[in-house]
């Protein structure tokens, strides 16, 4: 039987470029900087939560390491100390959050938030036909890629619910940065299986496209064409 997990209303943050970590998926880090490995500390000694920003670039001249207002709180799964005083450790999401103020900054970043729930936006058979729609396209593009699949791609087909799936691809499929932080601030699930449908469908296109220019060649001689 497991406990239910409370998200506190402070919590400290790691804000890190290029990132937007979603609810269910799993994050290693390398902690290494003084100021985490304190807050790693304190933090595995108490609840074992902290909070993922990702850092926005666009208010880069307002302020030290500006954060997304949308993050994600995780969990330490597990944790591997260092004889150097490093860590690796194992985050999973738990859930969405808005960061409602910065409370200090020393000696690393507290945050008060208030946790967010996905809304399902739709009829559950109208995310669930999305799903399957999404599914079928993210095989199409790794076939299209010549990519074969891996154990997360075999994993991910056994994911049921439409929530947790398209925050899983994301996560681990999606490699525009602006799109995921999108996605992770869109708390209806229909609108976020929306968005990653019509990126992929584009995406699928532009591949299409690719292979019909390129003709016979091969990639190392397309540079030749």
């Amino acid at each position: 039987m497991e406990m239910e997990i409370v998200v506190p209303t402070e919590l400290s943050v790691m804000t890190l470029p290029k990132l937007a970590f979603f609810p269910q998926a799993l994050l290693p880090l390398h902690i290494f900087e003084p100021r985490y490995r304190l807050m790693l500390k304190e933090v595995l000694a108490s609840h074992r939560l902290f909070a993922v920003a990702g850092l926005n670039s666009s208010d880069a001249g307002q302020g030290y390491e500006p954060a997304h207002r949308i993050a994600t709180v995780g969990i330490v799964r597990a944790c591997q100390e260092n004889d150097n005083g490093t860590s690796n450790l194992l985050l999973q999401g738990l859930a969405r959050i808005e960061v409602l103020e910065i409370l200090r900054e020393e000696p690393y970043r507290t945050i008060r938030v208030r946790p967010l729930l996905s809304q399902a936006g739709a009829p559950d058979e109208d995310n669930l036909k999305l799903k399957t729609s999404l599914a079928r396209l993210l095989s199409l593009r790794q076939r299209l890629s010549g990519e074969s699949p891996g154990d997360f791609d075999r994993f991910l087909k056994t994911v049921e619910d439409p929530d947790a799936y398209v925050d899983l691809a994301a996560f681990n499929l999606c490699e525009d940065a602006e799109l995921k932080q999108r996605l992770l601030e869109t708390l209806s699930v229909h609108e976020r299986l929306r968005l990653f449908t019509r990126h992929l469908k584009q995406e699928v296109a532009q591949i299409r496209l690719r292979r019909l220019l390129q003709g016979p060649l091969t990639d190392e001689a397309i540079g030749n064409n």
